[in-house]
């Protein structure tokens, strides 16, 4: 089995398992994530593509973490991930990219990205549920954050935080690649039952 084959099995026994939990048919996840039903029948026998903001759609509904639709298992207390080993989740046609590198544990988990932004290339994305809080950290080059149409230039050694609820875009800007390192601060998710 290929690594990309994996992967897909991994995601879509977190799917199916997420919706289970959630209690929705998959008519009804379709409709509240904007997904087909045909597409959410591939993603669940493991084939298709999902696009990334097909994923962050599907993990907004079910209240969960991008990651958590794709990670494994857990694999000890400590967990070191090298950007090499990771697929990116957003490729730009200028070579900007987007990858997960991990989601924290806990009741309000923290998911960490690592993204490089080309000149002028922009990810714009749609609103997260209400309680979402991103921080974007920039490591070397700048960037025009906007939010809610407002623009932000955000240079190498400054960090901007904002409600993830409203419109977004991130995008490159000046003459040279932008790097950065993002967070997505995701709301407590419902206790447990006893």
């Amino acid at each position: 089995m290929t690594e990309t084959e994996a992967a897909l099995r991994t995601l879509a026994h977190n799917v199916r398992a997420a919706r289970t939990r959630a209690g929705l048919s998959l008519d009804e996840l379709g409709r509240r994530a904007k997904v087909s039903k045909g597409a959410l029948v591939g993603l669940e026998k493991a084939q298709g593509n999902p696009n990334f903001a097909t994923l962050v759609r599907l993990a907004d509904t079910l209240g969960v973490s991008v990651s958590a639709l794709m990670e494994g298992p857990a694999e000890g207390r400590v967990r070191v991930v090298s950007a090499d080993a990771v697929m990116p989740l957003w490729a730009g046609e200028r070579g900007s990219e987007a990858r997960l590198m991990l989601t924290t544990t806990g009741p309000a988990p923290v998911e960490v990205w690592r993204w490089r932004l080309e000149p002028g290339e922009e990810y714009p994305s749609h609103p997260h549920q209400a309680g979402v809080v991103e921080t974007v950290s920039v490591t070397a080059g700048r960037m025009t954050l906007v939010v809610d149409g407002t623009e932000h230039l955000v240079e190498a050694g400054q960090t901007a935080a904002f409600d993830g609820d409203a419109p977004h875009t991130y995008r490159g800007s000046g003459d040279e690649t932008c790097h950065l390192i993002m967070t997505v601060h995701l709301p407590p998710g419902p206790a447990p039952a006893a």
